[in-house]
């Protein structure tokens, strides 16, 4: 009997769904990744899944295999989804479909955990979408070899901790960086890499952007040469981002690319494999252009093939010829100009000689005035108008209203009178679509993103009742049969906001009332509406995600025809959510308190001792700091967050937002308008900026931190106060120790001294009256931008002084030498966890805070509902040890919450009310 040999198989990227899939070059020269399945590649895909159609879903699903996808990319990144839930229940049904089963998946998210419960999910070997060095070598390594436990393959993105690849020379670096660390560290298999180096948009105009295919191809070729057994794969439709809503021309675009990149070695691409028109049927004409623009083989590529698109377009382009043209036209075209464009330089002229013109000045606004906003409203609908031009068209309404009220309230005193003489009652036009009274819940402050609501639905003809912020729910009731609302909508920043909005849903179920309830905040979420606030009223109740949204499901909610089924799917998917809510409580696995506890973060204080003294114990004042102190340590981003500008890839984030083809020109024009402003706030002194630090010794014992008023002496005698911590019991995968903050502090039994530093500081002293004024002259554009821009300097400010305590008033840290950005990165030793969130979800530890801060003192306060005042403030606990970091507790079990409602003395209600949203039980407001 012979002996018998193995095979040695080609070393050769193997993948498998029901069937196995191997790429092998000589057989597959290129592997069709469909992008159908993927919320950001197709808005027919994401209108299912955001509607919880499942059997849509799984329809595209289908019909992508068949058009040709030999991989199906998964993909739930939407802010209204709960992307853990969705990813989980559609990786479960495909597995039931065998036409879809058969291939392999590539599970993608920008969260690793949702890819890992994709990974949980998926038969046979799978591909990760994505992973990639910017946060750093470690990160990159841990999520790698959880990658490598599953099986899976993986992309590798070209992202360092620098940002973004664009040039060839830094794709290369990055890919064979990772490609060392991935087969010498990770021990992954190269045929098991795929890297993608970034298909970046061409054709947009600026000139660093016309060789980003080359380059693409280019790096391409190298890698494939020197990085043995990887693959290059990219989503390709990014290229053509500049032309969107020309599908021919980007699916020749499209076409172009591949035949280009295949030839260097592309093998795999994310696409729509249906809609690829072969190479050789692309018209000559068009196919040269796009190729010219590819390869950047001239300058004027871009402009000759923008010139061609627009005679394939079939909606022609108007231009003004001249800047001023427009006043030449009937004033109400003037009117409808001045709108749109939001310029309010002749409105107030104009509205009054339309009023001339018409038999009443409800004409005007019903006319020329409404005919401009409803021009408004569907080009912000449409996506082709942005929030801060909203805003500005809002303040020429309100500055032409404000010419034709005093005429309509002489006409309603007429009628009035002329109906008494005739002994009826008098009779107003309702001249609204609706009427929707909104406010901030009782305990809150905060109300930019609630101005911004009223705004955008006041544009859109309804009738916005706004009570303001800290208002109790008798209030809002009150309003709303006061006003005879048809919607009231609810907003809130701060946890406790959360029962608020449940116990005013109580309140408004005792009532006869039964009009539509909208919740909107920072805090709210679609599962917490879902399963806190719609079983608590019979009304209808819609969590709105942010303000362009609010319109749409005003008018859903008042369309007579379609309200009934507007309000079933909404029940329809809430009630999914709160089965998905309730099995995942049953899923979620927990450590015991003492476990957690037995797994604690041990710091070894001799070897990794704690920071130096601070300069000073108690506490320090920093009164009106000059704004211009705080201007460089401005974090944009939220900035453009707040007003709804948001870049795409790859032109996400601040500065890149400038070069946005969408939004770039909107935002620079923002960003001016922001600069311009806080030069005036800066020379006039418009605003003032207090703060406060202090200082403490501070040691730990068990979960708590107990703190004194003498260093030497650290006794019960002497001990002033004991903030307490809450501990991670959310069982873990891997072996990091699951973390409270008093870990971070050198515990009372060592002997070793250590300290706790606390702050608040705010940019908001008169910045409330500020805007009060600002809404009486009708602009509610400066309004808004002042709320925005105070919360800017707020946590500005929150920088400059841990900057300060870092380098001077603490000194732990005095070499330190950061820019802005890697402040903004958070690259410096020490963190500022503030009560209230993830590391602390306990507002109440604010309290001892303020005592030993004497915060009232700078004109910093607390509401009941322990929400800072002025609205634009920020504060926080001080930790210095080297080992300190963010994290976030989590959810909590009944044992830990009984246990800290011991340690701080309360009753189970209290405990509950403060708790809620971290614990895993559920508990009644």
């Amino acid at each position: 009997m012979k002996p018998f040999k193995t095979k040695t198989l080609p070393s050769l990227l193997r993948l498998s769904g029901l069937e196995p899939f191997t790429l092998d070059p000589e057989v597959v020269k290129f592997v069709n990744v469909g992008e159908r399945c993927n919320v950001a590649g197709s808005a027919l895909f994401k209108k299912a899944v955001i509607a919880g159609d499942y059997n849509k879903m799984l329809a595209i699903a289908v019909k992508q295999v068949a058009n040709g996808a030999q991989v199906i990319d998964l993909n739930f990144d939407e802010g209204l989804l709960d992307s853990h839930a969705v990813m989980r229940r559609f990786c479960n049904l495909l597995a039931t479909e065998p036409d879809v089963a058969k291939v392999p998946f590539m599970v993608d998210s920008s969260k690793f955990s949702v890819v890992e419960e994709g990974l949980q999910c998926t038969q046979g070997k799978c591909i990760v979408n994505s992973i990639s060095l910017k946060e750093g070598e470690d990160a990159f390594i841990q999520n790698a070899r959880i990658v490598k436990r599953y099986g899976a393959a993986v992309v590798v993105m070209a992202f360092d901790e620098q940002g973004q690849a664009a040039t060839m020379q830094d794709k290369v670096r990055i890919c064979t960086m990772a490609y060392k660390i991935l087969v010498d560290v990770v021990k992954f298999a190269p045929t098991d890499i795929i890297f993608d180096p970034n298909i970046l948009t061409v054709a947009t105009g600026i000139e660093e952007h016309n060789d980003y295919a080359v380059n693409f191809f280019e790096a391409t070729r190298i890698i494939r040469d020197t990085l043995p057994g990887c693959h290059v794969s990219g989503g390709v439709s990014n290229v053509s981002f500049s032309f969107r809503g020309n599908s021919p021309l980007r699916e020749a675009m499209h076409s172009a690319f591949l035949f280009h990149g295949i030839d260097k070695g592309l093998d795999m691409g994310i696409v729509n494999a249906g809609l690829i028109p072969n190479y050789d049927d692309i018209d000559k004409g068009l196919l040269k252009l796009v190729e010219d623009v590819l390869l950047n083989r001239h300058e004027e590529a871009t402009e000759k093939l923008l010139n061609y698109s627009l005679t394939m377009s079939k909606e022609g382009r108007k231009e003004d010829k001249e800047k001023s043209k427009w006043r030449e036209a009937s004033v109400q075209e003037r009117l409808r100009h001045s709108l749109v464009k939001g310029l309010d330089e002749f409105v107030e002229k104009d509205t009054e000689e339309a009023r001339q013109q018409y038999a009443r000045p409800l004409e005007v606004i019903e006319g020329p005035l409404m005919d401009g906003m409803n021009v408004v409203g569907d080009l912000f609908g449409a996506g082709k108008m942005f929030l801060p031009q909203v805003i500005k068209s809002a303040r020429v309404m309100k500055k032409a209203v404000a010419v034709l009220v005093p005429y309509m309230e002489i006409e309603k005193a007429e009628a009035r009178q002329k109906a008494l003489e005739a002994g009826l009652a008098a009779e107003e036009t309702d001249m609204y679509a609706g009427t929707f009274v909104i406010a901030t819940v009782k305990g809150d402050v905060h109300d930019i993103g609630k101005n911004i609501v009223a705004v955008v639905l006041g544009c859109n003809n309804y009738r916005v009742i706004d009570l303001g912020v800290m208002c109790p729910p008798d209030k809002i009731i009150d309003a709303c049969i006061e006003n005879n609302a048809d919607v009231v909508g609810l907003s809130g920043l701060i946890t406790p906001s959360l029962d608020e909005m449940v116990f005013m849903a109580k309140k408004l179920e005792k009532t006869e009332l039964r009009i539509p309830l909208l919740i909107g905040g920072a805090t709210t979420s679609k599962m917490h509406t879902a399963v806190k606030i719609r079983p608590a009223y019979s009304g209808p109740v819609v969590h709105v995600l942010d303000a362009s949204r609010s319109v749409t499901v005003v008018s859903s909610l008042l369309d007579e025809k379609n309200a009934e089924d507007f309000v079933a799917d909404v029940d329809d998917e809430y009630e999914e959510l709160r089965e998905e809510h309730y099995a995942g409580l049953e899923e979620r696995k927990f450590l015991s308190l003492s476990e957690a506890r037995e797994n604690k973060l041990e710091i070894d204080f001799l070897r990794r001792p704690p920071a130096v003294k601070p300069s000073f114990i108690g506490r320090r004042e920093i009164l009106e700091l000059p704004l211009e102190q705080l201007v460089p340590y401005i974090d944009w981003n939220p900035f453009f967050s707040t007003w709804q500008i948001r870049g795409k890839y790859p032109n996400r984030g601040y500065p890149k937002i400038f070069k946005d083809p969408d939004v770039g020109a909107q935002a620079l024009e923002l960003h001016k308008d922001a600069t311009d402003m806080l030069q005036e706030f800066i020379e006039g002194k418009v605003l003032c900026a207090n703060g406060v630090v202090a200082f403490y010794p501070a040691n730990s014992v068990g979960d708590d931190i107990e703190v004194y008023s003498d260093d030497q002496n650290r006794s019960e005698q002497t001990r002033i106060g004991v903030l307490r911590t809450l501990r991670q019991q959310c069982e873990k995968e891997t072996d990091d120790p699951y973390l409270a903050m008093s870990d971070f502090v050198a515990p009372l039994s060592s002997g070793i001294r250590d300290y706790i530093g606390m702050f608040a500081c705010t940019a908001g002293i008169n910045a409330e009256e500020l805007v009060e004024d600002y809404k009486k002259k009708n602009d509610d554009y400066r309004a808004i931008m002042t709320e925005a821009l105070a919360d800017r300097l707020a946590e500005a400010f929150a920088e400059y002084v841990h900057e300060e305590v870092r380098k001077t008033l603490w000194g732990y840290a005095k070499e330190e030498s950061l820019d802005t950005e890697d402040l903004l990165k958070i690259k410096y030793e020490g963190i500022r966890p503030a009560p209230g969130y993830p590391s602390q979800p306990d507002h109440t530890e604010k309290l001892l805070m303020w005592e030993l801060l004497e915060a009232d003192k700078a004109g910093i306060g607390l509401t009941e509902s322990l929400a800072m005042t002025p609205p634009a403030s920020v504060s926080g606990l001080l930790f210095a040890h080297a080992d300190s970091k963010y994290f976030a507790v989590g959810q909590i079990t009944k044992e830990q919450a009984t246990d800290y409602q011991e340690r701080k003395s309360w009753d189970t209600r209290t405990a509950e009310k403060w708790l809620r949203p971290i614990l895993n039980y559920d508990t009644d407001v």
